[in-house]
């Protein structure tokens, strides 16, 4: 015996049947605890589909009330009702079964076992608790009695046909000279045929009755009499009836579950077909449309949709099946409020429904659990849905659903990723900083206290010295400082690019003078000066990409290094080249050079490291101007840093 107690589970049959109401509610009553899991099944045989309006709409108001109370609907398919229902507690783990009896008539009057006896024998272990039917049984009876033998005019005529030709065929037959096996075959081969062609239920008992009738008057002796002179003969006309009845009766069932695995089929098809759509698409707007979609294709219908934030809903759009269109339409208060019913209540309401059936629209919550993603419409016009297209709706439904549970998660994982990317940039920046501004900080401090404790015993030129150096390690920071907030800026999407017509040479020239005393100590060549280019570039950001890629070529150069800067034009860009001819970079370091917080293992001329942040601020300048930038080797050695940027057009005025 499990140690972990089985969590309890009550199944409960909706029918078509005016009493069924009563056996819901018993079975709601039996719910003890919040834990105890309510199922309502409804079980879609062949003769669902003769059902009458009135029966319809009952079917209906039985699932609506089992809903209200609780219950999740399921449907299931099939011949066999208690066969279908003991197979959904097994696999359902099912613990209480909920069904109605008639109490009027006595079991042995029936030839066949009742649903109750039925079910017993399908699962015996199951507990089922039994609702006596009193009300109305006899008029159920009689109406299940009268469906069977219900008739058409296009039956009959298809059956007459077939009946006039074997009939034909028999006394063809008979002239021949075969025997009445062979005659009796082809009125089996007939009912067959009838079976296959019509679509009343009760037609095979007719034809079988007829087909013996038909065989005792023309074919038997005496002929054209109902008399048989052979003691055989009767024998003969029960096994010819018996034959032809359930040869009939057989292909009608298999016609109708051919119909039924179809349906079964089609309903698979469209849930697969719609999972296919809903993974290809990304975003909240394009999974509502593959939804609507579905549902203008299988029922023909228009459909409005209301996204939700909240329990506000917004601005509905309407797909047309008329023509296809969509369109965001100001509905009706009258329909909007029945959608704002739906969306607070988490429930249906609308046509068809004793929730607002004045209104147009039939309105569903798409919704996963408590959530409520939207209110979807389904344009009615006073026609309910049948149980098999409304399995299909509330099947898309709950696809749709999960694709938006999906997509809110797979946004809510990108939205924490980045800020778990932002707070590990944060972290790395703040340990960089502090490791790397002790040298510089350590410099200026111990200068200024040389300074400030033997400035009268220091000779000029030691103390400009001191105070050359206090200046250089002061400029780093500030440097470092400009880098670090134009990198917070851009990470957080708040750079402002002020875009205008600039001339290269100006914003090289203007880079120039902010560049340190070590520019000194190699040789600068400009030779976009020669050039006349004009861009469109935010001159400021521009400036600063200039003094990264020189600095980063002093520091990371031998001094008398020579640094030249190119430009050149072509096909409505400027290429930018910073060139020098130090010892170059490897292929390996070439890969990382431009992630943040990287550094080349080049030892600095000056003993300072370099945080890394000045050619990952170059690149994303250079990008979010619509640029890119690459690294290459110097022939015969160095290294070539090249930038792009878009050229500016200049329309001259006469």
């Amino acid at each position: 015996m499990s140690s972990i107690e089985q969590k309890e589970h009550i199944l409960v049959c909706v029918s078509a049947s005016p009493t069924n109401a009563k056996i819901i509610k018993t079975a709601a009553k039996m719910i003890h605890s919040e834990d105890t899991v309510f199922t309502a099944l409804y079980v879609e045989t062949p003769d669902n589909s003769k059902m009458s309006e009135k029966d319809k709409n009952r079917l209906q108001e039985n699932t609506k009330l089992a809903q209200k109370l609780g219950a999740a609907v399921e449907i299931a398919y099939g011949e066999n009702i208690a066969f279908q229902i003991a197979e959904f507690a097994r696999l359902s783990g099912v613990t209480k079964v909920v069904v109605g009896r008639d109490a009027v008539y006595p079991r042995k009057v029936h030839f066949k076992a009742s649903l109750v006896d039925s079910l017993i024998q399908n699962a015996p272990n199951l507990d089922i608790y039994i609702i006596p039917n009193v009300e109305n049984s006899i008029s159920e009876k009689e109406k299940w009695f009268h469906s069977k033998l219900e008739l058409s005019f296009r039956d009959i005529g298809i059956s007459l046909i077939i009946l006039l030709a074997v009939t034909g065929l028999g006394l063809l037959f008979q002239t021949f000279g075969f025997t009445e096996a062979n005659i009796i075959t082809v009125y089996i081969l007939g009912a067959l045929l009838i079976s296959v062609l019509t679509n009343s239920r009760g037609i095979s008992l007719v034809i079988s009755i007829l087909s013996v009738i038909l065989f005792n008057f023309l074919f038997t002796e005496p002929r054209y009499t109902l008399q048989a002179y052979e003691q055989g003969y009767p024998v003969t006309f029960v096994v010819m009836f018996a034959a032809t009845f359930i040869t009939g009766t057989l292909a009608m069932k298999l016609k109708d579950s051919a119909r039924q695995s179809a349906r079964a089929a089609y309903r698979i098809k469209i849930l697969f077909d719609a999972n296919q759509e809903f993974s290809k698409v990304h975003g909240t707007t394009e999974i509502v449309n593959v939804m609507a979609k579905q549902l203008l294709r299988l029922f023909d219908r228009d459909v409005i949709f209301y996204m939700a934030e909240g329990k506000t809903l917004l601005q509905p759009t309407l797909y047309k099946v008329e023509d296809g269109s969509t369109q965001q339409i100001e509905p009706s208060p009258r329909e909007r409020e029945v959608a704002q019913w739906t969306c607070e209540n988490n429930k249906h309401a609308g046509a068809t429904t004793v929730n607002y059936p004045d209104a147009a629209y039939l309105y569903y919550a798409v919704r996963m659990n408590e959530k409520v993603y939207g209110v979807v419409g389904l344009a009615m016009e006073h026609q309910s849905l049948e149980a098999f297209e409304s399995s299909i709706f509330l099947s898309i439904l709950g696809e749709c659903a999960l694709a938006l549970e999906n997509e809110k998660n797979a946004r809510e994982k990108e939205e924490a990723a980045l800020v778990a990317q932002k707070e590990q940039f944060r972290a790395n920046m703040l340990r960089s900083v502090s490791h790397d501004l002790r040298t510089p900080l350590t410099s200026i401090s111990g200068n200024a206290g040389i300074l400030l404790s033997s400035e009268q015993n220091l000779r000029p030129e030691k103390k400009r010295e001191l105070y050359q150096y206090i200046y250089d390690d002061s400029m780093w920071l500030i440097k470092l400082v400009e880098n670090l907030l134009s990198i917070t800026k851009i990470e957080d999407g708040n750079m402002g690019m002020r875009m205008n017509p600039e001339l290269v040479d100006e914003i090289a020239a203007e880079a120039l003078t902010h560049i340190d005393r070590h520019s000194e100590e190699h040789r600068i060549q400009n030779h976009i000066r020669d050039e006349l280019i004009i861009v469109s570039v935010d001159a400021r950001l521009i400036v600063q990409v200039f003094i990264n890629l020189i600095d980063n070529a002093i520091k990371y150069t031998q001094k008398g290094s020579v640094i030249e800067l190119r430009a050149k034009a072509a096909d409505h860009w400027v290429t930018i080249e910073v060139a020098d001819d130090g010892q170059g970079i490897s292929d390996e370091e070439k890969e990382r050079v431009f992630e943040m917080f990287y550094t080349q293992g080049t030892k600095l001329s000056d003993g300072r490291r370099s945080l890394g942040l000045g050619l990952a601020l170059c690149r994303f300048i250079i990008e979010a101007h619509g640029g890119t930038m690459t690294l290459t080797d110097n022939v015969p050695h160095g290294s070539v840093f090249s930038f792009t940027l878009p050229i500016e057009e200049v329309k001259m005025n006469e």
